[in-house]
């Protein structure tokens, strides 16, 4: 679909272009689910970029007008999402997360776990947030969850590790920009075979998790996503079965492990149908995010070791 100025000269306002966008985003069959859920927020989110606004803007500032050199950097934001087919957040460098701005780009997933939620209710009731607790945030990639328990947790001491080099570098930019230096700690490390041996009050986690099977079918946005960060095996299940296996001996008595597993979650009921995880609500959506105690690791300890070897 080629999109020109010529097609937009009846539009003058804020709105106009908001409405013409997800009216064009939608006529071309794009998919929403990396930051917005839907063609007007897409939309929304590009043109205030463009204009460089933000979504606090007073509602009636919807309908200023735009100036011609304004209308030709909306319109090519607006060109680039529909001809590559490249998330909102992966145009504007920009993505949300926990009430919180972080950078992003694309050795890195959009950030978009309902774990944000949990984070913003500082973890009660499992946790008490006045306490100076220590968590661990595996496969951090943007930096974004690690960086939230910091912001609502300032007392809680944070390590997050990536594999990821290029990812790291992503997470580097947003420890700076919230100043979280003195209290959150980036590793390299596969899982947690690179980390220091210390005990977590939280482990916390949104590892790899889409299936072989599941990948093939994912829409064109997500080609853009770092397969890193998408992909764990046949079933989906690798890199989950690892953190089971090994994160019993990094949590302190009481301690607490949340890893979101999404989808899959059926996936992983299967491989451990012993295992009484404790699947998590939200109020604003979200699923496939469970939790388990370090006693409970304990306990099904010999479940994990053996579907690890296996």
């Amino acid at each position: 679909m080629a999109l020109n100025l010529s097609d937009t000269a009846e539009l003058s306002s804020i709105r106009d272009w908001v409405r013409w966008g997800a009216s064009r985003f939608t006529e071309a069959g794009l998919f929403f689910g990396h930051g917005t859920d839907n063609a007007f927020d897409e939309s929304l989110a590009l043109v205030l970029h463009a204009l460089h606004l933000d979504h606090s803007l007073p509602p009636d500032f919807l309908d200023a007008h735009i100036t011609a050199s304004e209308r030709e950097q909306v319109l090519a934001y607006l060109r680039e999402r529909i001809e590559t087919h490249v998330p909102a957040a992966y145009i504007t460098h920009e993505a949300h997360f926990a009430g919180l701005t972080f950078y992003v780009n694309e050795n890195v997933l959009v950030p978009r776990s309902p774990i944000a939620e949990l984070i913003e209710a500082e973890f009660s009731p499992w946790l008490a947030p006045g306490d100076d607790l220590e968590i661990l945030d595996l496969c951090t990639g943007s930096g974004c969850i690690a960086i939230a328990c910091a912001h609502y947790l300032p007392h809680a001491r944070v390590d997050a590790s990536d594999i990821s080099p290029l990812a790291l570098d992503v997470a580097r930019v947003n420890v700076e920009r919230h100043q979280v230096e003195d209290q959150l700690h980036l590793f390299r490390s596969d899982v947690f075979d690179e980390l220091p041996h210390r005990q977590y009050d939280l482990i916390v986690s949104n590892p790899p998790y889409v299936s072989e099977e599941e990948m093939l079918g994912l829409p064109e946005e997500f080609r853009h996503e770092p397969a890193l960060g998408l992909e764990a095996g046949a079933d989906g299940m690798d890199i989950v079965a690892r953190i089971l296996c090994q994160g019993g001996a990094y949590l302190k008595p009481g301690g607490i492990m949340i890893v979101e597993v999404g989808d899959s979650m059926g996936h992983l009921m299967e491989r451990y149908p012993q295992v009484p995880f404790m699947w998590l609500e939200f109020e604003r959506g979200g699923h496939g995010v469970f939790l388990l105690t370090a006693e409970q690791l304990n306990e099904y300890q010999d479940i994990f070791l053996e579907e690890c070897d296996s």
